[in-house]
């Protein structure tokens, strides 16, 4: 397949998980190599359709950033397939706990899925609610499947709420709508909000700024499958360096600012 096709391809898929993303991104980009100015134009184009992937964000930048740009690309690919978050929050999650999530968390499940002692309240969010619950079932977790006007009560009910998020600026976070209700309610009635920021979603003001910006001007925010949520409502991250602070989790930011993809593109 032609480098420009498969960019296509990858750029108008949905559903796909962040870490197939970027490798799928690096892969096309392949053929830019001789290119500078089509490699920036090509990283463009595929933000313009995946706006709040954090790990997209973080390839592009570091990628326009490098001296030999398919490399680092590539070696970001790598990291975010080695990303020890999944595995921190398998040893982080209490025991015998009543989680609360919503839609199918990345990461998340892939903790879940391994952990039979945990109950799991799954609030749908974006219609994956039931798919995510008959994944769990299937590997003997015992899931609730949530209606989307249930989650003040999920969130309530639960001993904890655990959020995913897609990408993380330093005062707000993106993740599935219906995620700024649950931390929210949780606050409300003192139950601790766990937030998940796996490799690649931290991303520095400047960038942030021009995201946020992007996103206020698409639909209106009750029509949004992902919203922005202050982290003020949360309590403490799980990432790759395990379970800490809001603070801690923030100072691992290594997304660099790469003015030239500030400009929008349409594929």
């Amino acid at each position: 397949m032609h480098p420009i096709e498969r960019l296509r391809y990858v750029a108008r898929s949905t559903g796909a998980d962040h870490a197939s993303l970027v490798r799928e991104t690096a892969g096309s980009l392949g053929g830019f190599r001789d290119d500078p100015g089509g490699m920036v134009m090509a990283y463009r184009r595929m933000l313009a359709r995946h706006l709040t992937s954090g790990p997209l964000w973080w390839l592009a930048s570091r990628a326009c950033m490098a001296s030999d740009p398919q490399r680092e690309a590539w070696a970001a690919a790598d990291e975010l397939d080695a990303d020890p978050t999944a595995r921190q929050l398998l040893y982080a999650l209490p025991e015998d706990a009543t989680i609360c999530v919503l839609g199918w968390p990345e990461l998340l499940a892939e903790a879940l899925v391994r952990r039979g002692d945990i109950e799991v309240l799954v609030v749908d969010a974006g219609g994956d609610g039931s798919s995510f619950v008959r994944r769990l079932e299937r590997s003997d977790v015992e899931a609730i499947d949530v209606p989307p006007s249930g989650v003040g009560a999920a969130a309530a009910e639960a001993a904890l709420v655990v959020l995913e998020a897609s990408m993380v600026g330093p005062e707000h976070f993106v993740a599935p709508a219906g995620s700024r209700a649950a931390a929210a309610v949780a606050r409300h009635a003192g139950v601790p909000v766990w937030l998940v920021i796996g490799v690649g979603r931290l991303l520095p003001q400047r960038l942030w700024e021009v995201i946020a910006e992007r996103l206020d001007r698409e639909d209106d925010p009750w029509e949004r499958d992902e919203e922005i949520v202050p982290l003020s409502l949360v309590d403490q991250v799980v990432g790759p360096n395990g379970l800490e602070s809001v603070a801690d989790a923030l100072r691992r930011c290594d997304t660099p600012v790469a003015p030239e993809l500030f400009k929008e593109g349409v594929l």
